[in-house]
């Protein structure tokens, strides 16, 4: 299992321990890891949170507890990113700044996001899938598209509605294949 240096605390879940890359990071109680996950040292997952397959959390990037991340969403940590420094060489920790970004307390992610280094996304906001967040996004809001721009607020969602059934799927057609 490549999980390396890492605070683990109480019931944390990886569905496929073999299949994920940790190291030098704390993940909180009762997390669950999804398979083909890595997690980088220097980051910080709350509690009760949910990390999706496929999804890449760098280097600065702090989760609070009960936040849920979709599948493949990509977190990056540096704003100019250049494989070699001034010399030629490859770039090393001391060549590059860590732009931390904080995700707040129950924040959801869609699948194949992109954070954009040194946000906020607030408390209870939601990330549209595929979106791509270059700023700070505020508490409760609904993000999407690219850049992200804000679209509504997840307070005022009907209180009897689950968000699935706000979906109208067109009525399967017959097709006759000669």
């Amino acid at each position: 299992m490549p999980i390396n240096n890492c605070i683990i605390e109480d019931g944390v879940v990886f569905t496929h321990p073999d299949l994920v890359n940790t190291y030098g990071c704390r993940i909180g109680a009762g997390t669950r890891v999804g398979p083909f996950v890595e997690i980088q040292k220097g980051s910080d997952i709350g509690a009760r949170c949910k990390i999706s397959s496929h999804s890449f959390i760098c280097e600065g990037v702090t989760i609070e507890d009960e936040v849920f991340v979709g599948h493949g969403v990509m977190f990056t940590n540096g704003l100019l990113p250049q494989a070699t420094n001034e010399r030629g060489a490859l770039q090393t920790d001391e060549d590059w700044e860590c732009t931390p970004t904080l995700v707040q307390r129950g924040a959801s992610i869609g699948s194949n996001a992109t954070i954009i280094c040194g946000v906020t996304i607030g408390a209870k906001a939601l990330v549209g899938a595929g979106a791509v967040v270059t700023r700070d996004v505020p508490d409760f809001a609904i993000v999407a598209g690219n850049p992200a721009r804000v679209m509504g607020d997840v307070r005022n969602r009907p209180a009897a509605s689950h968000p699935n059934r706000l979906r109208r799927a067109a009525p399967l057609q017959q097709v006759s294949v000669a």
